[in-house]
């Protein structure tokens, strides 16, 4: 005969039905704990790129616009070339999509190459020269800039540049930025550096937008997005 044993009688039924419920217990707490550990690396991720941006746009608020510097620059220079701009350009800008390297180029009858150049760091004056070359093709008081007629400042060539349909895809890491007249009319010409696909922590230049310092309105758009390949 086969032995037969009651596990109900004997407790084990008990036990069983214990050790199912503390499995269940268990598996319930793991679970739990992965979502949990999960949800909290998203948070601070998130919390991280929300920091990260906030210093940014920080940052960018911080910076002066290039208009403004003008009148700073003014004190630096003589009197009879105050006011006389004839362009302004930054370098390209760091951790940031505005530049805090800006030139103001002044045109100045009696220098060599007929400019005066003020260089501004994070809105502070830096340097001021007369350039042994000339910034432009020929400089003379005719490429004065109509400072009145200039409607549109560093920070809102930006923004205008930056939203360029093509530029929907990418994630853009920097600008540089020219002010000068073209065909009369001031004109702002703004470069641009993307975040490289199959290399993120490069980035690519990958061209210039032209706009109206008047009115805003894009003029040419020079962009070749193909180089973030």
């Amino acid at each position: 005969m086969g032995l037969r044993v009651n596990f109900s009688r004997a407790g084990w039924g008990k036990t069983l039905s214990s050790f199912r419920i503390v499995s269940l217990r268990e598996e319930f707490y793991t679970a739990r704990m992965k979502t949990t550990t999960t949800l909290f690396k998203a948070t601070i991720i998130l919390a991280t790129a929300a920091l990260c941006a906030f210093g940014q746009t920080a940052r960018a608020e911080d910076e002066p616009t290039a208009l403004s510097l003008i009148k700073d620059a003014n004190e630096y220079v003589g009197k009879d070339v105050k006011d006389k701009v004839v362009g302004i350009r930054s370098e390209k800008s760091v951790a940031s999509l505005t530049p805090n390297i800006w030139y103001v180029v002044y045109y100045d009858h009696d220098a060599t190459f007929k400019t005066t150049e003020v260089k501004y760091g994070a809105g502070k004056k830096l340097d001021l020269k007369h350039p042994m070359r000339s910034p432009f093709a020929y400089v003379n008081d005719k490429n004065l800039l109509d400072q009145k007629a200039i409607k549109i400042d560093s920070d809102k060539a930006i923004k205008i540049a930056t939203a360029e349909p093509l530029l929907s895809k990418l994630t853009i890491r920097a600008t540089q930025l020219w002010l000068e007249n073209v065909d009369n009319v001031p004109t702002w010409r703004v470069r641009l550096w993307a975040q490289k696909l199959r290399h993120p922590n490069d980035d690519a230049n990958i061209g210039d937008v032209s706009l109206s310092a008047e009115d805003g309105k894009v003029l040419k758009s020079d962009l070749h997005i193909d180089r973030v390949d």
